[in-house]
């Protein structure tokens, strides 16, 4: 079977796999609380929290985002939120569809949040009235990393009270994630990303300033109730029927991350991104994330020339080669082709796909030469490899 290369869903390594093929467990028997506890345990690891919580409810990021929206605040609140691409644009959708005032920021496609602009609004905001502060962290669309710790700054600055919420769905696990440090109060993941699994689990860090925030919030839920979870879990179990085998996913999951170290995970996908984005530069096809600094370790999204059209490049990919490429999504459809490179993936998987994507771009007239950005990822990884062989040595 082939890989996919799209920033989400990722590759599900063998061992989780297995791990997931068991049978059916009782998750209200008395022994599942020595099972659960230090899996919380190990996703908070995983946050770089000790402060806060960690639950997990059956649903997508998406479901994340209700939750994170649902137990913090009320119909009428304003919140603050940068649109950089698809995923904050449905952020914006999903908090305006809960009644509440967002101020948008927009922003080029391919830039970042920006943290001044946030301060502006901040320090201007005397009587309080922004309860919430909401950026992407990684915006897949433009694979666009943000600096979240900018933002927080920006609320630091300014004096300003509001609860700091980031989308690190495709940044966690994969991309160094600092929730205590960076002082976020709701962090909104899921299990489909860098965590490698299928898609069922959304994964929500929560401090406990949000913890506090839900005794006085009025938007209504149910499903997605951060008290009933955390009730539950600390008697170790659910309010609700949990998703087993993604639970048992999960803890196979983790052990891999902590068994590679996360620090040695955030340098494979530097390692690995870096490659591609040569193999794109080989090409002569511009990223387009702005700058350097801004490029996404996950995933890198690349305008195709003008004249041709990047839908029609990934599913001619898909087609006849077999292999999947994110599309351009939004006001990027058929302007860029995306290459996911995140969760279970080494050097020699990502010169499959960069093979394989150019093989496309030669089969539809692409002004590339055939070999050449392969060619630049291969000594990327080689010398890189020889690097890490020294420095380990």
């Amino acid at each position: 079977m082939n890989p996919v290369f799209i920033p989400g869903p990722t590759n599900i390594p063998e061992r989780i796999r297995n791990a997931m093929n068991i049978p059916t467990i009782d998750h209200r028997a008395p022994g599942f609380a020595d099972y659960l506890d230090p899996l919380l345990a190990d996703l908070k690891t995983v946050f770089k929290s000790k402060d806060g919580e960690v639950l997990f409810f059956p649903a997508s990021g998406t479901g994340g985002w209700e939750a994170a929206i649902a137990n913090t605040l009320s119909p009428g609140d304003k919140v603050v939120l940068a649109r950089i691409g698809t995923f904050s644009e449905r952020w914006i959708d999903l908090c305006q569809r809960f009644g509440l005032q967002v101020e948008i920021i927009d922003c080029e496609w391919g830039d970042a949040a920006p943290g001044e602009r946030y301060f502006d609004l901040l320090k201007s905001d005397t009587g309080h009235e922004i309860k919430a502060v909401l950026v992407t962290h990684n915006e897949t669309a433009t694979g666009v990393t943000s600096d979240v710790a900018a933002v927080r700054k920006a609320l630091d600055d300014a004096g300003h009270p509001a609860l700091l919420m980031a989308d690190c769905v495709s940044s966690l696990a994969s991309i160094d994630f600092r929730m205590d440090d960076w002082g976020v109060d709701v962090a909104v993941s899921g299990s489909q990303k860098g965590f490698m699994l299928a898609t069922g689990l959304a994964i929500v860090g929560v401090s406990q300033k949000a913890i506090a925030a839900g005794k006085t919030a009025q938007s209504k839920r149910c499903f997605f109730d951060f008290t009933d979870m955390l009730k539950a879990n600390s008697a170790g179990s659910f309010p609700y029927t949990p998703n087993m085998p993604l639970i048992y996913g999960l803890r196979e999951s983790l052990d891999m991350l902590l068994e590679e170290g996360l620090e040695n995970v955030f340098a494979r996908h530097n390692r690995i991104a870096e490659g591609v984005r040569r193999a794109a530069n080989a090409w002569s096809l511009k990223i387009c994330a702005k700058r350097p600094e801004l490029y996404s370790d996950t995933v890198t999204t690349i305008l195709v020339p003008e004249g041709f059209d990047g839908n029609a490049l990934t599913d001619h990919a898909y087609k006849a080669y077999g292999v999947s490429f994110g599309v351009g999504l939004g006001a990027l459809a058929g302007k860029a082709f995306r290459i996911g490179h995140l969760g279970m993936l080494s050097d020699v998987m990502a010169l499959s796909g960069l093979a394989t994507i150019e093989m496309a771009m030669k089969d539809l007239g692409y002004p590339i030469e055939l070999g050449s950005g392969v060619a630049a990822a291969q000594e990327h990884y080689r010398r890189s490899q020889a690097n890490v062989s020294l420095k380990a040595a």
